[in-house]
């Protein structure tokens, strides 16, 4: 890559090394190392230089001062509850290259404006079903880790894939936090026309502010919450077959099968 810096810092002046012209307007001024990190470590290029500029290799891959894994691996321990001066240390075991915790402050800023965009970010209105639900995270702050709620919503297409579709910080789940989370949703696109169906946990004021914002979908109860509540209500030695009959009726083939299963559950 050396050579090809050169290369270019003599297409610019029209001559080569010790050649003369009376023509030019800049004059060599010798190399400098840059260095490029990348997730396979830090790879040094030898780039030439003007008085009035520097020569990178046209023939490098947009090689970046951090390659995207880098950047990726400075986040994801960022997130993960590191502070910025262990993530500097870290990556420097991966890429033989201190990161300043300041670089590090910088790069975690940039979060901020990606996750203000996908606040913003259109919806189409073809989304199926609704998964949505109130988790609870365990997050980093200046006083020691303390426990976020979260209020969440996924969507799933015809085919099955599924995206994030929102989520807001909330001291709770009462029907007016679901509420703004919903109009939200409603007010970036996602209109409910093609919703079939719902996914919910069995709380009140998610149950009440579905029915304001998109009063036609139909609503389930989430089999995931139906089963822990199942449990909780067994001997442990029952669980297994207690899951198993209960899993029978919603992954029966039709109606009919699921309706048998349940009576069968419902029986034993």
């Amino acid at each position: 890559m050396g050579r090809l810096s050169i290369e270019a810092r003599d297409r610019y002046l029209g001559v080569r090394e010790y050649e003369r012209s009376l023509d030019r307007t800049d004059a060599r001024n010798g190399f400098n190392g840059r260095d490029f990190v990348t997730r396979l470590g830090t790879l040094r290029v030898r780039v030439a230089w003007t008085r009035q500029r520097a020569f990178l290799p046209a023939g490098r891959l947009r090689l970046e001062r951090r390659a995207a894994e880098v950047l990726l691996l400075i986040r994801e321990a960022f997130l993960r509850g590191l502070s910025t001066h262990t993530v500097g240390r870290v990556v420097a075991l991966v890429t033989e290259e201190p990161v300043s915790a300041q670089t590090v402050s910088r790069l975690t800023r940039d979060l901020d404006q990606a996750v203000a965009q996908f606040h913003q970010a259109p919806l189409p209105d073809g989304w199926r079903y609704l998964f949505l639900d109130g988790v609870s995270l365990r997050v980093r702050r200046l006083s020691g880790r303390k426990r976020v709620q979260l209020l969440v919503a996924y969507g799933v297409r015809a085919n099955g894939t599924r995206q994030l579709l929102a989520f807001t910080r909330s001291t709770g789940e009462s029907q007016a936090a679901w509420e703004g989370l919903l109009t939200d949703l409603y007010r970036r696109g996602l209109e409910g026309h093609q919703l079939q169906l719902v996914v919910t946990d069995s709380c009140a004021g998610l149950a009440a502010a579905f029915q304001t914002v998109y009063p036609r979908a139909a609503q389930q109860r989430c089999w995931v919450h139906k089963l822990r509540n199942l449990l909780g209500a067994a001997r442990r030695r029952d669980h297994a077959a207690m899951k198993a009959d209960a899993q029978a009726i919603y992954q029966a083939a039709d109606r009919a099968e699921a309706v048998a299963q349940a009576q069968a559950f419902a029986h034993r």
